[in-house]
């Protein structure tokens, strides 16, 4: 079989980026639409805030059991394997697929039968319908983490070999589902019809990943033990993220339990703001970073310490150039944009404005929470686990201490403060900690073009603000057409001026997106 790892444009990392981007645009465009949906039908109500609390219990167990194995050790001491023994390397995946697959189908059966203390400590605010429903989603979910687990090990086995395409379509198909269960499931089965949709999104990803994985010579046979070579190693890399994410899990288990006592709605408007801001961070942020992450770990392999620095600086660098400026237009358009893709149905004023200016607080944080993946990958590419978890877990404590003392006073909008200053701080301690780490890390030129580009993204915010004046007047803004106007003029004034500001400023990335243009366009 040829060997499927062989040099292809996917196997760059600006080719992987540009595939997991453009999936990941069009996902969470449907994203979008599934949270337009669920605003519209719902509203900033308590079927909504049961919805969104009944995905704690399930995602604290998947997080535990399968991120903290695939986002820190599988990749790399999959690829290390490959290299030296590809039958190992299959063995390898089957250990890890049997033993996580167990322990979640065990611990589904658990939740599936004991699911209200769990939720009694998460959402302690609920009235007796809302822990109802809650109860009832989370019994329901308990099947989707499972199919998760599943799929997810899948991804990384795609990711290994640098096979983007199926990983990307993965959550377009799941958030399909979704939509198929609010507008079809709910007319046919009430409201426990958003959880049966959840759990047919699962199923759709890890049925689109089945053929790519297949392609690849991968067959699933049951492989238990210890001794599987290369799975003791992932366990002990594993403990120190697993411990980091089900620090980060009850991070958010707090954030639900504060926000479940504060004023009906609140936990959903928290949820709908951070998705609403979590779109840029997936498209630029999330994609460059997964497709780093191999490359990442084969310039670990090969102690190649000189490409490893240049190639985070450049990802580190790209990313800032795309998400400080939509920061800053997020920042200024924040109420046209939650008017236009939430203020529908049942979703009235109120909300929109709570969420608005939710959404204006996570903004701030938003090139601090961009670039964290890109980073956390970084060490785990070194196989060092343990850095960035220590610096995570004290940064959940900064973020749940911020939240209990800033919530009673400030309600939602003091949640979403806590969490963008913990961002803020986790982000600048894990780059000193890198820093530290490496010895160097190309520091000049990323102080020089970050500088550029913040001064490149201040001069398009004031183009779109004069924008936003200009135009408001001359249409009707109580209505969705002339929102939609205002938006679209303020989003092209601010595309157009931060174009032109970066060229002027000489930003470097301008002339590395340029390089990588041409080159496409010549293929």
């Amino acid at each position: 079989m040829p060997d499927p790892r062989s040099t292809t444009l996917l196997k760059t990392i600006g080719g992987g980026a540009a595939i997991i981007g453009v999936a990941s645009v069009v996902s969470k465009v449907l994203g979008l639409y599934r949270e337009r949906l669920l605003a519209s039908h719902f509203g900033a109500a308590e079927i909504l805030d049961a919805y969104y609390a009944a995905f704690k219990v399930p995602d604290f167990f998947f997080n535990v059991f399968i991120l903290g194995a695939l986002s820190s050790a599988f990749i790399p001491i999959f690829v290390e394997l490959w290299q030296r023994d590809r039958i190992a390397s299959w063995k390898f995946a089957n250990a890890v697929m049997t033993t996580l697959t167990t322990s979640l189908i065990v611990v589904g059966l658990v939740i599936f039968v004991f699911p209200d203390f769990a939720i009694e400590l998460i959402a302690p605010g609920f009235d007796g319908e809302g822990m109802r429903l809650t109860i009832q989603f989370t019994r329901i979910m308990s099947i989707a983490m499972v199919l998760f687990g599943v799929s997810n090990i899948l991804a990384g086995i795609l990711n290994s070999f640098h096979r983007y395409v199926a990983y990307s379509l993965a959550p377009i198909v799941y958030n399909l589902g979704i939509i198929v269960g609010i507008l079809w499931f709910v007319q046919v089965w009430g409201v426990s019809g958003l959880a049966w949709g959840v759990v047919v999104g699962a199923a759709l990803h890890l049925l689109v990943q089945l053929p790519s994985v297949f392609a690849l010579g991968y067959r699933f046979r049951p492989q238990f033990g210890i001794h599987t070579a290369g799975f003791s190693k992932m366990l002990k890399l594993m403990v120190p993220r697993t411990f980091g994410l089900a620090a980060a899990q009850l991070n958010l288990w707090v954030v639900t339990r504060v926000a479940s006592q504060l004023e009906e709605g609140s936990v959903s408007v928290f949820n709908l703001a951070n998705n609403l801001q979590y779109f840029p961070i997936s498209v630029f942020g999330v994609s460059l970073a997964i497709a780093s992450y191999p490359v990442f770990a084969e310039h670990f392999t090969k102690n190649n310490a000189t490409e490893f620095i240049r190639q985070f600086s450049q990802s580190f660098r790209n990313v800032l150039f795309w998400v400080i400026p939509i920061s800053m237009g997020m920042l200024l358009l924040r109420a046209q944009i939650v008017r236009l893709f939430l203020g529908t149905g049942r979703f009235d004023w109120n909300d929109t404005i709570l969420t608005a200016n939710s959404l204006g607080i996570f903004s701030i944080s938003l090139f601090a929470q961009s670039v964290l993946p890109l980073m956390v990958r970084s060490f785990y590419a070194r196989q060092d686990t343990k850095t960035p978890v220590v610096i995570s877990i004290i940064s959940v404590i900064i973020n749940v201490v911020l939240s209990y003392l800033l919530a009673p006073t400030y309600g939602v909008l003091g949640l979403a403060a806590a969490f963008s200053i913990a961002s803020i701080i986790n982000m600048l301690w894990l780059l000193a900690a890198l820093r530290v780490h490496l010895g160097y890390l190309d520091d000049n030129r990323i102080v020089w073009s970050t500088a550029k580009i913040v001064l490149a993204s201040v001069a398009m915010a004031v183009c779109v603000q004069i924008t936003k004046g200009v135009i408001g007047p001359q249409v009707n803004m109580q209505t969705g057409m002339g929102v939609l106007l205002q938006t679209l003029s303020a989003v092209a004034a601010g595309a157009i001026s931060y174009g032109i500001f970066a060229v002027l400023f000489r930003v470097p990335e301008v002339d590395m997106l340029k390089r990588k243009l041409l080159a496409r366009w010549r293929t």
